[in-house]
């Protein structure tokens, strides 16, 4: 009963940490927004960055199905994030992951997006992935992939976790000119540099520190 109370906002003033009714409808509305997201970029025919991007571009080239690429593109990671951030983060990804891949494909049976132009897809898009991971975040998990390399290599060589986030985006990208059209690679770039703005401008540990 107590961690119903907490979770529907009766809480005190004092720090505490989120109860797990709180971390499971954190994680599963993430990563609901997130798969919505990503559905909306695929109807558009846009991509992302990181391993969602390798997914897509699998998708795209060789019709392979985007959820369960997205999922076995993660499994790489999971010894890493076991590894470097704990066992709790890693099996809250490995939910959120399974969760978003899942939902990503079960979309289309409940509605079905006819018509939308790209501009507003990457915009509508990449703004459904920065809440979904926000949600993820707060929570103490993630969607994976690249992101828990990145962090590994800063922790073992010094590398900086956001410059690895950005070459490994620009080489899917890069990679994208052979698999699709110039004007939808434009939009994917405006899609992801505006989920990594949402993000980088709303994930501040000064103003929210996930317990």
């Amino acid at each position: 009963m107590a961690q119903l109370i907490n979770a529907l906002g009766f809480w005190s003033t004092s720090a505490t940490r989120h109860t797990p009714v709180e971390d499971l409808q954190g994680i599963f509305s993430g990563s609901l927004v997130a798969a919505l997201g990503l559905y909306v970029l695929a109807s558009a025919g846009l991509l992302t960055g990181s391993t969602a991007g390798v997914a897509f571009l699998l998708h795209y080239a060789f019709g392979v199905n985007f959820g369960l690429a997205f999922f076995l593109l993660n499994v790489p990671f999971f010894y890493l994030s076991w590894k470097r951030l704990g066992m709790a983060f890693t099996v809250k990804t490995f939910i959120a992951i399974g969760l978003t891949s899942l939902l990503a494909d079960v979309q289309s049976r409940f509605f079905e997006i006819s018509s939308i132009h790209p501009a507003w897809a990457a915009l509508l898009g990449g703004l459904l992935l920065g809440f979904g991971l926000l949600a993820l975040y707060r929570h103490r998990a993630s969607l994976g992939g690249v992101g828990i390399l990145g962090i590994y290599l800063q922790e073992r060589f010094g590398i900086r976790a956001g410059l690895v986030q950005l070459a490994i985006d620009m080489c899917v990208l890069a990679v994208a000119f052979f698999v699709t059209t110039p004007p939808v690679v434009f939009y994917s770039v405006l899609g992801a540099v505006v989920l990594n703005l949402f993000v980088a401008i709303n994930h501040r540990a000064d103003r929210y520190i996930a317990l």
